[in-house]
C-alpha cells in the first residue's frame, strides 16, 4: 500500500501585510512533519492571492501531486479561532482588489457550476481534535467572497468532477497573527496556529466518517 500524500496550501500576502498567517501556519507544520511518524507524505505549496491564479496553480498541483488529502489554508482577519469551513459557494464579490488588481463583483467562481459545495473533511471530528490540542476551533458556515472561498470551491469542484480521482479535502481559515493586527485585537500565535492545522489535518487523515457534535449557530 502506498504511502497516502497531503497536499496543504498557504497564500502569499497581500492588502501591503509583510506575512500572511496561513502561508506560516503550513510552513511550521512542514517543518515539524515527520512523514514515517506520521503515516503520510506532506507536501506544502504557496498560491498567489489572485482570483484567476490561485484556481489555475490549484489545478496544476491536484495534477503534479496526486494527493489523498487536500487541506487549503487562509488567513481570516477579525477571527480569533481555528475555522474548518463547511461551505464554499459560487461567487466572487471582492471588498478590494486581489494582487493582480482584479475585483470581481457577483461574478461565479465556474460558470455554470452549482451554487455550492460541501467540505469532504470530516468537520465535527476536526472541531474535537482542535479541542483535545488546546486550539480555539469552530466550524465556519462562510468562507467569505473573496480568494479564500475562490479556491475553496476550486477544489471542492474540482473533486466532485473527479479531477483528483479518491481524494478529499476542504479549506481552514487561520486567524491573523499577533503582529499584523492592533493590541487587543483578534489574533493567534503561529504556534498554536500550526498546532491547530496539525491536528486537523491528522484528524482527516485518519477519519473517513464523520462524529455528531453540535457546532451549529442560531443565525
Amino acid at each position: 500500500m502506498s504511502t497516502p500524500r497531503v497536499l496543504v496550501t498557504g497564500f502569499e500576502p497581500f492588502e501591503q501585510q509583510e506575512v500572511n498567517a496561513s502561508w506560516a501556519a503550513v510552513q511550521a507544520v512542514r517543518d515539524a512533519w515527520d512523514a514515517e511518524s506520521e503515516g503520510a507524505e506532506l507536501v506544502a505549496e504557496l498560491l498567489p492571492v489572485s482570483f484567476a491564479r490561485a484556481p489555475r496553480r490549484l489545478a496544476e498541483l491536484l495534477a503534479d501531486v496526486r494527493p489523498d488529502l487536500v487541506v487549503c489554508v487562509g488567513e481570516a482577519g477579525g477571527r480569533s479561532a481555528v475555522g474548518v469551513e463547511r461551505v464554499a459557494v459560487n461567487v466572487q464579490d471582492a471588498r478590494i482588489p486581489d494582487e493582480d488588481g482584479a475585483q470581481p463583483v457577483d461574478v461565479p467562481v465556474v460558470p455554470g457550476g452549482d451554487v455550492a459545495h460541501l467540505s469532504s473533511l470530516p468537520l465535527k471530528a476536526c472541531l474535537a481534535a482542535l479541542r483535545e490540542a488546546g486550539v480555539p476551533g469552530e466550524v465556519s458556515n462562510t468562507a467569505g467572497t473573496y480568494v479564500c472561498n475562490t479556491v475553496f470551491y476550486a477544489l471542492a469542484d474540482a473533486l466532485a468532477a473527479g479531477r483528483a480521482p479518491g481524494a478529499r479535502g476542504g479549506f481552514v481559515h487561520v486567524p491573523r497573527l499577533p503582529e499584523q493586527v492592533p493590541a487587543g485585537s483578534a489574533a493567534l500565535g503561529v504556534g498554536d496556529a500550526a498546532a491547530g492545522l496539525r491536528a486537523v489535518i491528522r484528524t482527516a487523515l485518519r477519519t473517513t466518517e464523520d462524529v455528531p457534535l453540535a457546532a451549529g449557530t442560531l443565525a
